[in-house]
């Protein structure tokens, strides 16, 4: 299926937001997803994986999760520069902040002809948290998290009742929760924590956990695995079929 790329500036609340569409060329209404990047914003690898996506099928939204705290355009180098600078940002930036990101995005694509008005999330590293925080919005059916960093700790600055692991009982969608057994930004204590806050909310999810390391679905490096990152889309996109396409 070939896809075509687009950009969009929405306004939010806390500023203008550059957000990257990618979608099948054909004429046609397709289900959305919203895709978050790691702390890097839309790198080769993220675009990469947006158009994974759109070329199975869906329009894909990829916002600037820090647009309030860089130029619009930015990407971060995945370098130690770019790493500081992007935990800098996200120590920055209230949790609240992507609700209002969230809303923004699904009330433009809404308005969109190519736009089936059913809506998934997905994301990886500090954009799993963010899908997951996608999750609380009512519109979103399904969502797929790829080692989700933060849910376990309270590095994200919120306040009382709003940490995401905190609103679980809002999420009404299916969840995948993926994770790599030797990703040392989430411990198995963490993991632990996470599985059992989502089972005692009674969520409907499914749990994963390979033998991988941190960023092993980022293909630009030396811990990407190929094999295990088809895995990982295999798995979205079953859930995104069975969730999304369903009538």
């Amino acid at each position: 299926m070939l896809i075509q790329c687009d950009i969009v500036d929405l306004p939010t609340p806390t500023g203008t937001m550059r957000t990257y569409v990618h979608r099948p060329q054909a004429a046609g209404r397709y289900p959305v997803i919203l895709l978050y990047s790691e702390i890097f914003q839309q790198t080769g690898p993220i675009e990469r994986s947006a158009r994974i996506m759109a070329g199975h099928g869906y329009a894909v939204l990829v916002p600037e999760v820090f647009h309030e705290l860089n130029p619009i355009g930015t990407v971060l180098a995945y370098d130690d520069a770019g790493r500081d600078k992007g935990n800098a940002d996200k120590a920055a930036k209230d949790v609240c902040g992507y609700d209002s990101d969230n809303r923004a995005m699904l009330d433009w694509a809404k308005q969109q002809p190519w736009s089936a008005n059913r809506f998934g999330a997905m994301g990886f590293c500090i954009g799993g948290h963010l899908a997951f925080r996608a999750a609380l919005q009512p519109e979103i059916e399904a969502t797929a998290c790829f080692y989700a960093t933060d849910l376990h700790s309270q590095v994200i600055p919120n306040q009382p009742g709003q940490h995401s692991m905190e609103r679980i009982q809002e999420i009404k969608g299916e969840m995948l929760m993926v994770w790599g057994k030797q990703d040392p930004h989430i411990p198995p204590a963490g993991r632990a924590k996470v599985y059992q806050d989502m089972a005692a909310a009674n969520l409907d999810f499914t749990w994963h956990e390979f033998n991988g390391v941190h960023a092993f679905m980022r293909d630009e490096g030396d811990r990407y695995d190929a094999a295990l990152a088809l895995q990982g889309y295999q798995l979205a996109l079953e859930l995104f079929g069975r969730k999304l396409r369903s009538h």
